[in-house]
């Protein structure tokens, strides 16, 4: 019971080649088996019936003689008779069969009541002598039951029959073999791509950079496909470890400064006793660095959140309200400042992911708060399904050499927009804009900066 379950089980623990030849070999040799029992039938059907209108006419012929009571006619060549009573006995018969029985017990008394009996005597194979095709039919002469049996020789016909297997054999053979041989080239030169690729995927194991797999551009099959695939999981890999060791060396970098600053703010307070007003203006330098540690880590945790997903979630929402919702956090800092916060918008409905939105417009009104001077300006449209976001101040805008870095990762201007930010507010707007299949903008106006978010919506 237990054959059968293995049987497939070491089947498919072959390599895939030889299983693709076994089964090419195996449909093939199905299909000639087929092929060649249908012909050698057709052939077979065509002899017996010639041999057996031979084998009619002649019986009948000995029918008459009997019943007329003149000589037995002569046969075709190769032609035997027997002619026997009603108990079975010769009456006269061919000098090849005079003591040879051509019919059993059973097929006598199956004549004798009437029955028309056809039958062979000796096989096709193996080749024997003698092999006859008889035909036996009772007639009445003299008012008597006469047997009369006729009888011709199958050496031709067999013969025939032995060279058509034969042939079909050795041309089923030949065939089986090369159709083998072809399915076996045929196999190795499509799997040939396939042993490719893994090649050169093994080597990623050996730290190799920048690999990516040979894929022909002429060409649009299955293995060409699977080849892009892989290029495209190679592309995804490199991506992902590429942000992984951004976000280490970037948190790291970022996270040194105000590590060392607490490290150096305690020394300082263990390094002798401290009065109470000293240890609070110290618990709240750390206090504000622990919080830049919190912002920072935010910070990070929401760029690598982008660019790890990939995607955004799209709703309608009014565009009114997700200004407002942006911009009411920071309406008391300008109040504060003296500053003029203005939004200039319509009531229209836009197909945007807002959780990512209102930090981005957020940090943009931020920044021209922090870093610039005079009215923020934030204006929001809609032409031909494009949502345009501006945000503009009155500073004195962004150094010449640092706008083509404006969105970098910790990049800081080092004039006027200097401060104690972690320079990925931009960075953090430009990774949203890019989420939503849009674009980031800064340019310096004649009076302030403008940073502007282009995107479908």
């Amino acid at each position: 019971m237990t054959l059968p379950g293995r049987l497939p089980a070491r089947f498919r623990r072959l390599p895939v080649v030889i299983r693709l030849v076994l089964a090419v070999a195996i449909t093939m040799s199905l299909v000639l088996t087929g092929a060649a029992g249908l012909v050698y039938w057709r052939v077979q059907t065509a002899l017996d019936q010639q041999l057996n209108d031979d084998l009619t006419t002649y019986r009948h012929s000995l029918d008459q003689a009997v019943r007329a009571g003149v000589r037995l006619p002569p046969g075709p060549s190769g032609s035997l008779r027997q002619v026997l009573d009603a108990h079975g006995r010769v009456l006269c018969a061919s000098d090849a069969v005079r003591h040879q029985p051509l019919l059993t017990p059973a097929e006598l008394r199956a004549v004798a009541r009437g029955a028309t009996v056809r039958r062979d005597v000796g096989p096709l194979l193996p080749i024997t002598p003698g092999t006859l095709r008889v035909q036996a039919k009772r007639v009445t002469a003299d008012r008597r039951a006469r047997i009369v049996i006729a009888a011709v020789r199958r050496g031709h016909r067999d013969e025939a029959l032995r060279e058509l297997l034969a042939q079909l054999a050795i041309a089923s053979g030949l065939t089986l073999i090369a159709a083998s041989y072809v399915g076996y080239r045929t196999a190795r030169a499509a799997l040939r791509p396939v042993e490719r690729y893994r090649g050169g995927a093994a080597t990623l194991t050996d730290g190799t950079q920048n690999l990516r797999l040979d894929v022909p551009a002429d060409r649009d099959d299955e293995i060409t496909r699977l080849g892009h695939t892989l290029n495209h999981m190679l592309d995804r890999l490199e991506a992902s470890a590429e942000r992984e060791r951004r976000f280490v060396a970037d948190a790291s970098h970022e996270l040194r400064t105000p590590l060392t600053l607490m490290r150096a703010e305690l020394d300082v307070a263990l390094h002798r006793p401290r009065s109470a007003a000293e240890l609070t203006e110290t618990l709240r330098a750390v206090d504000t660095e622990v919080q830049r540690l919190i912002d920072l880590s935010n910070a990070l945790l929401d760029l690598e959140e982008l660019g790890s997903t990939g995607h955004i979630t799209r709703a309608p929402v009014p565009l009114t309200d997700l200004l407002d919702t942006a911009v009411t956090p920071h309406r008391r800092t300008a109040e504060r400042a003296g500053r003029t916060l203005t939004v200039d918008t319509s009531g229209l409905i836009v197909d945007v992911d807002a959780r990512w939105m209102r930090p981005a417009i957020g940090n943009l009104v931020d920044n021209a708060l922090r870093h610039g001077h005079g009215t923020v300006r934030l204006t929001a449209t809609v032409e031909e399904e494009e949502l345009q976001v501006s945000v503009t101040d009155e500073g004195p805008g962004f150094p010449p050499e640092f706008l083509p870095r404006a969105f970098d990762r910790f990049a800081r201007a080092e004039a006027s927009r200097t401060s104690d930010g972690s320079g990925l507010g931009l960075a953090f707007v430009h990774a949203v804009a890019t989420a939503h299949g849009g674009t980031a903008h800064v340019d310096n106006a004649s009076q302030g900066a403008t940073v502007t978010l282009r995107m479908p919506c």
